[in-house]
């Protein structure tokens, strides 16, 4: 899926940003085997980051950059000039778009993608940076495209950073994407991703390398386990199996990704929605060596997917 949406030599190390703290990884491995090679995690103080779509992100410069040079250092990457950067669960966002019909040429292509991003988004295409994939066809033929969009500015904010440093960031992606790389290459069946953010959670349903459903879902913390709970029978009730060629064997890879979110409890859930059992997938699972005492997988999920393309 990432080579659709750019064409960067991958790093294999990569910075996840959040509203709390920044993360730096450089993996080692192969062959959807992957080994912690560096890494450090830092605090940021409240306030620093506020992770937005629409707004500024960055409120304090200064402190800001003084967290990557930490982060970075203690990583022992001060030396990493190419890097891949997963962007915070709010400031970037994505899409499935479905065409009514075919469109006569390139141009006009690109005109229905941007007129249906603007109503997705909320915001004029000219003021987003938008990346997209053609996916398969859904069930009534239509061609589709996975979007991801960025506003220009919201970039602008984080890139400004990167360069004066002389790095090279050239794989930026939402956070949802770099922990969902962990199934792309799951097999017997589809891949369901859960990650949690500040107002609620983003789910991403995978069909081999493929989303198939993308759901920003807005609510509290106390809501959480109940939309998941609806969100797995949507699934069961309107997915799985919806085109016999397709079926793959139903939902059977489940990974949650979120500090407030109880694995066991989205367990128990998924399997009450589904009628037999389901296991949340561990590290070792999804081919991730993260010794248990050293590292936050909530943390290091995202970045650590995106380094591992370059493995």
């Amino acid at each position: 899926m990432f080579s659709s949406l750019t064409q960067p030599n991958f790093p294999n190390a990569a910075l996840g940003i959040e509203s709390d703290a920044i993360t730096a990884v450089a993996l080692s491995g192969g062959r959807r085997s992957y080994s912690i090679k560096q890494a450090a995690t830092v605090e940021l103080s409240p306030g620093v980051v506020t992770p937005s779509f629409a707004d500024q992100n960055i409120e304090n410069h200064n402190e800001f950059a003084s967290a990557v040079t930490e982060v970075v250092e203690i990583a022992g990457l001060l030396n990493q000039k190419r890097w891949s950067i997963a962007l915070p669960s709010n400031s970037a966002r994505v899409a499935i778009i479905a065409l009514e019909s075919e469109p006569a040429s390139k141009q006009e292509l690109e005109e229905i993608i941007d007129w249906k991003a603007e109503q997705a988004f909320g915001t004029p295409a000219r003021e987003l940076r938008l990346s997209t994939q053609r996916i398969s066809a859904d069930t009534d033929g239509r061609s589709r495209f996975f979007v991801t969009a960025v506003k220009i500015a919201v970039l602008d904010e984080y890139e400004s950073h990167f360069e004066s440093r002389g790095w090279q960031a050239g794989l930026i992606l939402p956070r949802a994407l770099g922990e969902a790389n962990w199934l792309m290459h799951k097999n017997g069946g589809d891949s369901m991703l859960i990650s949690e953010n500040s107002d609620g959670f983003t789910a991403l349903l995978m069909r081999g390398t493929e989303p198939v459903v993308v759901r920003s879902v807005t609510c509290t913390p106390a809501e959480i386990e109940d939309e998941i709970y609806r969100l797995v029978m949507f699934y069961n009730d309107r997915v799985a199996g919806k085109n016999p060629a397709d079926f793959t064997g139903g939902l059977n890879n489940l990974l949650v990704v979120g500090r407030d979110i109880i694995a066991q409890n989205v367990e128990t859930i998924a399997s009450e929605a589904l009628g037999r059992q389901l296991r949340v997938l561990s590290p070792d699972d999804i081919g991730l060596d993260l010794p248990a005492t050293a590292f936050n997988f909530d943390s290091i999920a995202a970045p650590a997917g995106l380094a591992a393309l370059g493995c």
